[in-house]
C-alpha cells in the first residue's frame, strides 16, 4: 500500500471560526494505481492533495506512506520526503522563468544531491520522454502552454517518485492540448506510475481507473 489515510482531518481558523476542510477522510491508493480526485471548489479535494503531498500537516488523523507513518514529521523530514518521493505537476506549471527547460527539470535533483553529469543525463532522457528534447534550451517564455506542461510532467519525474500529484493539470491548456497532456499521464500509469490527478473535470477523471469523490471535506463516492 503507497497511500494510506485514518480520519484524515484538516481544519483552518479564519478568526474565531472553524473551517474543516477535511473531515475524516480514510483513503487507500496502491502502488502503480491512478486515481482521479474529484469535487467541486470547496470539496476539499486541494486539501487532501497537500496533505497526501505533504505540502501541509493534518490537525488530526494519521497518514501512511510506503509503510511509514508520516502524520507528525517535522517538516525537515517532509522536505525530504517531498523531494525524493512525490513529483508534482501544478495547473500555472511553477517553472523558473530565467531557466531554461533543461535547468528546470535538474532542479529537484540538485536538491537531492545528484552529480551535475547524472543530472544532466537523466534531465535529457525526460525530456526525451514527454517529446521535448529539441526544446532543452529555450526558456519557459519560448514555450508553448502544453510544451511547459511537458517540462512540468518531465521535471516532476526527475527522482523516479513513487507517487505523481497532478492538481488540475490540463486547467490552462487548450482542448486539444490538454488531451495531449492527459495521453501523457496514460502512457505514465501504463509504465507503472502511481498517478493522483486532481481536477473538477469529469473527462479529466475519465482518464484514471478509480475516481474518487469528495463533497464538503468527506469521501462520499
Amino acid at each position: 500500500m503507497l497511500i494510506r489515510t485514518e480520519k484524515l482531518t484538516k481544519v483552518y481558523c479564519a478568526g474565531t471560526v472553524e473551517v474543516r476542510a477535511l473531515d475524516g477522510v480514510d483513503l487507500e491508493v496502491e502502488a502503480g494505481e491512478y486515481v482521479a480526485l474529484m469535487g467541486a471548489s470547496g470539496s476539499g479535494k486541494s486539501t487532501l492533495m497537500h496533505l497526501l503531498g505533504c505540502l501541509d500537516t493534518p490537525t488530526s488523523g494519521r497518514y501512511w506512506f510506503n509503510g511509514a507513518d508520516i502524520s507528525s514529521l517535522p517538516d525537515e523530514n517532509l522536505a525530504r520526503l517531498r523531494n525524493r518521493e512525490i513529483g508534482f505537476v501544478f495547473q500555472s506549471f511553477n517553472l523558473l522563468a530565467r531557466l531554461s527547460a533543461i535547468a528546470n527539470v535538474q532542479l529537484p535533483m540538485v536538491y537531492a544531491g545528484v552529480g551535475p553529469k547524472e543530472r544532466r543525463a537523466r534531465a535529457e532522457e525526460l525530456l526525451e520522454l514527454v517529446g521535448l528534447r529539441d526544446r532543452a534550451r529555450h526558456r519557459p517564455n519560448e514555450l508553448s502552454g502544453g510544451e511547459m506542461q511537458r517540462v512540468a510532467v518531465a521535471r516532476a519525474l526527475a527522482n523516479r517518485p513513487r507517487l505523481l500529484l497532478a492538481d488540475e493539470p490540463t486547467g490552462n491548456l487548450d482542448s486539444r492540448t490538454g488531451r495531449e497532456i492527459m495521453a501523457l499521464f496514460d502512457s505514465l500509469a501504463n509504465q507503472g506510475n502511481t498517478v493522483l490527478l486532481v481536477t473538477h473535470d469529469q473527462t479529466v477523471a475519465d482518464h484514471a481507473r478509480r475516481i474518487v469523490r469528495l463533497s464538503d471535506g468527506r469521501i462520499v463516492a
